[in-house]
């Protein structure tokens, strides 16, 4: 890893508000990787759309014959079993577009550090790319507020996905740092800020 150029993994509970706290190492610097954003990415690829019509039938796309997020989920979360086979088809592709973005920043002057934002760092081993890991932080209550007004989700829906992650008490005990996102915007930007400035002279010192 080039000098003072760190890997961030960023972690936490559903709806704790990692994209938040992405978006602010954004803006110090950062070079966010969304793995959200490059799963849509890739299930919007033809070659995808067709390989999941084929094993699940046309019902799984939608009206403009890509994937259907909603559809797909249904068909993996409840069923270990098909959600290997779609792991099997998109984490490759995933992880190739992961790749060339981290070369990407690695060379770009402007970058100060690259994020990795994924609600499986930790699952997908992710965190072996990282010089730190970050937790975020938030009270189930908070973060079920955040999903009903952004998800429409209720407790059981929150119970469910959280059933297929690691809990949380073990994410953050492997974590080197943690933001805790209970209060205002401008409490949170303060602590990553700070951690930011952490990591950055801890690389430094270390290269």
């Amino acid at each position: 890893m080039p000098q003072g150029k760190p890997i961030i993994g960023l972690c936490g509970g559903v709806g704790a508000g990692k994209s938040l706290v992405a978006r602010e190492f954004a803006r110090l610097g950062g070079l966010v990787i969304d793995s959200d954003e490059l799963n849509r990415q890739v299930l919007q690829r033809p070659e995808v759309a067709q390989r999941l019509a084929e094993w699940w039938g046309p019902g799984v796309l939608g009206p403009d014959g890509l994937p259907d997020r909603g559809r797909v989920a249904e068909r993996v979360f409840e069923d270990p079993e098909q959600r290997r086979r779609l792991e099997s088809l998109v984490h490759p592709l995933i992880a190739a577009l992961r790749e060339n973005m981290i070369g990407a920043g690695i060379t770009d002057p402007t970058v100060k550090a690259i994020i990795l934002d994924s609600p499986l760092l930790f699952e997908s081993n992710l965190d072996r790319l990282c010089q730190a890991v970050v937790f975020v932080e938030a009270n189930e209550t908070q973060r079920l507020q955040r999903l009903r007004r952004t998800r429409g989700w209720d407790i059981r829906e929150l119970r469910r996905r959280e059933r297929w992650q690691m809990p949380l008490a073990e994410k953050r005990s492997r974590s080197q740092y943690v933001i805790r996102n209970n209060g205002t915007v401008e409490q949170l930007r303060s602590q990553v800020q700070e951690v930011f400035q952490r990591i950055l002279a801890s690389q430094a010192a270390d290269s």
